[in-house]
């Protein structure tokens, strides 16, 4: 195997003497494993380091891989313009890996680029992997917002054409854990942080990716890490195989999690088809979801299936509740896959002749229109599970002290621009974050003048 080791190494700047300034002796323990990391990578002499950072290039549906021959990076936003760092490309891997992912339709490569210069969650470990050894060249490759089987396919990616090239490599994965961890930082405190902490460190310290795999979307959000996404890029490097897997350290004296690991191949083990394990377990908790469906829910399954598999719309059954037959209201359908939002659509107030048909709609549009993901495929349809929710009439109020994130949903009108979000959602904490979003959605820039509404919804999912 090509990829002889990799690493989780975090991107505190502080840790670097000059943008530290004697701070950085509050974390001791990471800056002894910092150096351990350095010392080990000179022994092995790779060819190549892989740095996987969530803080290049990010987009929603691709994974952009740095192109050019160099590339430089320094410490000015963190006060220390003179601690400068650069690196040559080896753009024969980063070429290989494009085309590998190609051909696994995996969406990577170089195009797109909007910095070229190095991003901190490389140039922190970068500098101390340079303190003891700097004869290789170096891939950056940006996570993305696709899911995590997508960035663990990625690894597989990566181990595939690092083999084909016969490179000798290391891979950084540059990952914060939760910044939720205390009050007082850049962000609040939230109990979330935690549990994500130790479910990863734990995780990490037995090279148990599966568990990585099934740490849940929401605690995720709500821990406000940055680097789960180049963990799970990790673990894809080790498909199928054992590995010796070594926490060297874990702290978070600033409220912010640190955590370096080691991670070593050793032989080919077929049971540890992880993915595969995954995609299992999310199947069984679909089917699981799918015993527990309401008519509202399985209206909406049935509706997307239909269309999907038949190219016709679904019509109308007969045996529904009357509720769903004589009533008429604003509906919004979601889709969820493996715990992540797959689709959305909604209707604010009624647009067909019952509540039935407003679902067999916005299913069929939250699957096929929603244009911030791509359409639904057939072998997808086992994996998601929908969520109702059917609205009151809107009521115009006065001001945001009649909002109530758990009870209420809200829309904001500024002339012909109009918001909406959904009431108790994951995240979403504040009447002020309630209003933002719903802004955010509309185009309403901050400091214009908006009208407000309110409305329930009856929730099925």
């Amino acid at each position: 195997m090509s990829v002889i080791k990799a690493y989780t190494l975090p991107h505190p700047p502080l840790a670097v003497p000059e943008v530290g300034k004697g701070k950085e002796t509050d974390i001791p323990a990471t800056i002894a494993a910092f150096n351990e990391v350095g010392k080990e990578i000179a022994e092995i002499k790779p060819d190549t380091i892989i740095y996987i950072t969530p803080h290049c290039t990010v987009y929603a549906d691709y994974f952009h891989i740095s192109p050019g021959k160099t590339a430089n990076g320094d410490f000015g936003r963190f006060g220390a313009a003179d601690v400068k760092l650069s690196t040559e490309y080896d753009e024969e891997l980063a070429l290989e890996i494009e085309y590998v992912a190609q051909q696994s339709d995996i969406p990577a490569g170089m195009l797109g680029e909007r910095d070229k210069n190095l991003d901190h969650g490389t140039t922190v470990p970068m500098w101390y992997i340079n303190k003891f050894y700097t004869d290789y060249k170096s891939v950056r490759i940006s996570q993305s917002g696709m899911s995590p089987s997508e960035h663990y396919l990625l690894g597989q990616i990566l181990t595939k054409a690092a083999d084909n090239l016969k490179r000798k490599v290391v891979v950084i994965a540059s990952s914060d854990l939760s910044h939720r961890l205390k009050d007082g930082g850049a962000y609040d405190f939230a109990p979330e942080g935690a549990v994500f902490d130790e479910a990863v460190t734990s995780a990490l310290s037995k090279g148990d990716f599966l568990a990585l795999f099934k740490i849940p979307e929401q605690v995720r959000e709500a821990a406000g890490e940055c680097g789960y996404s180049s963990l799970m890029i990790l673990a894809g490097l080790f498909d199928c195989q054992n590995v010796d897997a070594k926490q060297l350290s874990y702290e978070c004296p600033f409220g912010v999690g640190y955590a370096v690991a080691a991670f070593c191949p050793k032989n080919t083990e077929k049971s540890r088809n992880i993915l595969e394990q995954y995609l299992e377990f999310t199947l069984e908790q679909s089917n699981k979801s799918r015993n527990l469906e309401d008519d509202y829910q399985l209206l909406a399954r049935q509706s997307l299936e239909h269309v999907i598999t038949t190219g016709e719309k679904l019509p109308i059954p007969n045996d529904l509740p009357r509720d769903m037959l004589d009533k008429r209201a604003g509906v919004f359908v979601s889709l969820h896959k493996n715990g992540r939002l797959r689709g959305c659509i909604g209707t604010i107030a009624p647009t067909t002749k019952n509540v039935a048909a407003e679902i067999i709609q916005n299913a069929i549009s939250a699957g096929l229109t929603d244009n911030r993901f791509n359409c639904v495929q057939n072998d997808e349809l086992p994996y998601i599970s929908y969520k109702v929710d059917v609205l009151s009439p809107p009521e115009k109020i006065s001001g945001q002290h009649e909002l109530d994130v758990k009870r209420y949903g809200v829309i904001v009108t500024c002339a012909n621009k109009r918001g909406l979000l959904l009431p108790n959602l994951d995240g979403v904490d504040t009447i002020e974050e309630q209003i933002d979003i719903a802004k955010n959605k509309a185009g309403i820039s901050k400091n214009e003048e908006i009208s407000l509404e309110r409305f329930e919804v009856i929730r099925h999912g």
